[in-house]
């Protein structure tokens, strides 16, 4: 019997499922919630683009040289994004899976696939862009089967 795992997610919630395969009914197996993706705009004071630094150049005098400005938000969801990859890769290797599906946000989409083990990459059925991390029950499913473009 194929066992589906179907992880929903965006860069501060994601929740994984089994899917099965009789009646497409979702039973969760985890939900992460990444604490502090809501708290880096607060944080930072909304400020989401980093702080320029100020050093000293390879020449060894004092000057001004200014780091990459990378979006705290970005590291945060990398950071995610490696966790959730993380126990889907450890569920592939217990070979407690042996099909996913993911939806997800597009960002969060772009930081999980590369994270992904080449197993389990090889196990993605389908990768749909969309946040359903906030449904529930029926509403879930019936989504879950839309983004899939399956009959009830």
């Amino acid at each position: 019997m194929e066992k589906t795992w179907v992880l929903i997610a965006n860069a501060e919630r994601a929740r994984c499922f089994e899917r099965h395969a009789t009646d497409h009914s979702l039973t969760e197996l985890i939900d992460f919630v990444h604490p502090h993706a809501s708290l880096v705009g607060k944080a930072s004071g909304g400020d989401l683009t980093g702080a320029a630094g100020k050093g000293h150049g390879r020449t060894g005098h004092a000057g001004t040289q200014f780091e990459p400005r990378t979006e705290a938000h970005a590291k945060e969801r990398a950071s995610f994004a490696r966790q959730l990859a993380d126990y889907i890769n450890e569920g592939v290797a217990g070979q407690r899976c042996n099909a996913l599906v993911l939806i997800a946000t597009s960002p969060m989409l772009g930081e999980l696939r590369p994270c992904l083990s080449s197993v389990s990459d090889k196990l993605v059925r389908s990768c749909v862009t969309g946040d359903l991390t906030h449904y529930q029950g029926p509403e879930l499913k019936q989504r879950v089967n839309d983004a899939l473009r399956l009959p009830d």
